[in-house]
């Protein structure tokens, strides 16, 4: 998460973007998880996936691929203009800050002059990130009373996508400790928040019928109710 978002109002609601990092290339699907530090104001011990906030230079940098149609238009049916952009590159940008893993294409070329210094390290690395990788799965909005709320949308990439080692976390930031790749069974016995045992749901049922066309979960809440809907 960056320091923008930390500036912010506590009860304003943030948008924020998580990747579920997907690796098929062992007997079982994985997912890559982290634990969040004891003293984090929110979700404090918790297992999570990577994601964060979005930073207000999300939308401006330059990206090799964009989304595909179909996923922006999820994400911009209730949203601000441009806010899908920045969503997709967030995700990007949180799982590269946190697990040193890049959601990239290859042959990034020169640096580009101007960027955010929360992107200059990316591309410095000789990535561009891409996009196009990108599917939305589930979208949840944190509840009233929480000390952090997030507008938080969270995105399936399949780990094939990323560039370099899927077990090379040395770039990663101290955010997330204990960062591996877990089975659906071993994250399920992790201690973690109830909204990521829902998106887990979503997932075993993705894997369970890989060709069933399924809309995106909404979690929210209205009138002291909580509401899970389709996008």
């Amino acid at each position: 998460m960056t320091a923008t978002a930390d500036a912010l109002p506590k009860d304003r609601v943030r948008d924020a973007a998580t990747v579920v990092l997907l690796r098929r290339d062992g007997p079982e699907p994985r997912l890559l998880m982290g634990q969040r530090g004891k003293s984090a104001a929110f979700m404090p011990s918790k297992f999570v996936f990577p994601g964060g906030a979005v930073d207000a230079e999300d939308a401006s940098v330059p990206c090799a691929h964009p989304l595909r149609p179909e996923i922006r238009a999820m994400l911009a049916a209730e949203a601000a203009e441009g806010l899908a952009d920045a969503l997709a590159m967030a995700a990007i940008r949180e799982l590269w800050e946190e697990t040193g893993l890049a959601l990239a294409h290859g042959g990034a070329g020169p640096v580009p002059g101007g960027l955010p210094e929360s992107w200059a390290p990316f591309y410095a690395s000789g990535h561009m990130p891409a996009a196009d990788r990108l599917t939305l799965i589930f979208r949840a909005i944190t509840p009233p009373g929480r000390p952090r709320r997030f507008d938080a949308r969270f995105f399936l990439v399949e780990a094939e996508a990323i560039r370099g080692s899927l077990d090379d976390f040395s770039g990663a930031c101290d955010e997330l400790s204990h960062l591996g790749w877990v089975s659906l069974a071993e994250a399920r016995r992790l201690d973690l928040p109830f909204i990521t045992e829902v998106v887990l749901g979503e997932v075993a049922a993705r894997l369970a019928a890989p060709a069933e066309a399924r809309p995106a979960p909404f979690f929210h809440h209205a009138r002291g109710r909580s509401f899970l809907t389709g996008l």
